[in-house]
């Protein structure tokens, strides 16, 4: 599968970000997912064994769109690429970072959490980004209030959203997407199980964009 940074905001409406602590997870938590509705999983470079999920997803579950999220260095850019990363997502952005993951081959949503920033990544010739932390920086409310100084800029919010208030979000202009940690929970990844979290995948799928 390929992608563009403005294809990851349509693909699914929820964006599953996961924290792989146990490698032996990966490939059936991918195929949970799957199997629920959302062919797309972002994996946190949190762990040690981060990397190796994401080869291990690549290679096992092709009907997946594997990225890689916490992308805060260069060097990380590459590490994930070869680690068979097909998008990347940052927290933030830097200059130099924004290059790095432009210039990667591959989709990319840079973190923002302000207007200057997002005023970065448009001048620098990009409109999709991801909005983090989003409820600790003004969820729905904000995005709404800077959609008409920056119609151009799209976003996947990510950061504090639940099943709950995603709604809310989906329903705005400006958010093509967001990213939820709700739908892999570490108990259910402690307990192996695989049918709540196909559950959660599948009931991310229905949600309704209109607000809560």
């Amino acid at each position: 599968m390929s992608s563009t940074p403005e294809s990851l905001l349509s693909i699914v409406p929820v964006v599953p970000v996961v924290v792989i602590e146990d490698l032996a997870h990966a490939v059936p938590v991918a195929r949970a997912l799957v199997e629920g509705g959302l062919p797309m999983i972002e994996l946190t470079l949190r762990t040690p064994v981060a990397l190796d999920a994401i080869a291990a997803i690549a290679a096992e579950v092709p009907e997946i769109l594997v990225g890689a999220g916490t992308i805060v260095t260069p060097g990380q850019v590459k590490q994930a690429i070869d680690a068979g990363a097909e998008f990347l997502v940052s927290p933030g952005c830097t200059p130099a970072l924004l290059s790095a993951m432009a210039a990667s081959g591959v989709g990319f949503l840079p973190g923002t959490s302000t207007v200057s920033e997002a005023l970065a990544v448009l001048e620098a010739g990009h409109t999709a980004m991801k909005f983090f932390p989003a409820e600790a920086s003004g969820g729905a409310a904000y995005l709404t209030s800077i959609a008409s100084p920056l119609p151009a800029a799209r976003f996947c919010p990510t950061g504090g959203i639940t099943a709950a208030t995603a709604p809310s979000y989906l329903a705005l202009s400006n958010v093509g997407c967001v990213g939820g940690s709700w739908l892999t929970p570490a108990d259910a990844l402690a307990d192996k199980d695989w049918d709540r979290i196909r559950r959660l995948a599948a009931a991310a799928t229905a949600l309704a964009a209109s607000p809560s």
